[in-house]
């Protein structure tokens, strides 16, 4: 499976960007997408995740009510829209993939966001 993320970019505070994850390759053996996030100087955290076969959706607690996670089953792809940006936003995010009973072994390269106050 390969990963390949965009959509990042600059964005003020309370503005919103996109972010988009198309997998290519063996698709049909995924279970489950998710976002994580490197900030500057910090350890990568869980953003979001959605299981590909029921949509089931998990949120960190810091972008809850802000970040929807959603995907596009035809066209193998995740999206993370992300509303109400705050500078702590602020990070590479990551997209990554599991197989049924695996951990997160397939990622992609990374999108910056940078949120500006």
């Amino acid at each position: 499976v390969q990963l390949q993320a965009s959509g990042g970019g600059l964005v003020q505070a309370g503005g919103s960007l996109r972010l988009s994850c198309a997998a290519s390759g063996r698709t049909d053996s995924i279970y489950v997408m998710s976002w994580f996030r490197r900030a500057p100087g910090k350890e990568r955290n869980f953003v979001a995740h959605i299981t590909w076969s029921n949509g089931g959706l998990s949120y960190a607690d810091s972008v809850k009510g802000r970040f929807t996670i959603s995907r596009d089953n035809a066209k193998n792809t995740v999206y993370l829209q992300m509303n109400s940006l705050k500078p702590e936003d602020t990070a590479v995010y990551y997209c990554a993939a599991a197989q049924i009973g695996e951990t997160y072994n397939y990622w992609g390269q990374g999108t910056q966001v940078t949120v500006s106050s």
